[in-house]
């Protein structure tokens, strides 16, 4: 059974890379363009991964990873937040709610397959 990854963000090119990218790895893709489908779209598919666009409307990438950690069922999901901002307190407040990873826009497809890789299978597991 194929891993599932949930991408979240409000710019459709970004979800359409991200897709295009995890999509040929073999992983199952599921999106969300904001922060409140992004909570729903969890509930309904338990997803293996989330990326999450940390500037997005209504419910930004920081409290929805808040709220991914604070849940159970879900706490031990890997995050990993998505920012074109790139300031060392940024980056702090993303690892504080939880963040697995926190990469900067732009980034490169295949550092993202890495990571993920390695999130989804720790050494050791």
């Amino acid at each position: 059974m194929s891993k599932r990854i949930l991408v979240v963000d409000d710019e459709s090119y970004i979800v359409d890379i991200l897709d295009f990218t995890l999509a040929g790895e073999g992983w199952e893709v599921i999106t969300a363009s904001n922060g409140e489908d992004a909570l729903r779209t969890l509930l309904k598919t338990n997803p293996d991964l989330v990326i999450l666009d940390v500037m997005m409307p209504r419910i930004d990438g920081i409290e929805v990873c808040r709220a991914i950690k604070a849940r159970e069922e879900s706490a031990d999901t890997p995050v990993i937040l998505l920012s074109a901002k790139d300031r060392e307190k940024d980056r702090e407040n993303g690892m504080e709610a939880g963040a697995d990873l926190y990469l900067t826009k732009p980034f490169s497809p295949g550092r993202l397959v890495e990571e993920i890789r390695n999130l989804m299978n720790p050494q050791g597991a």
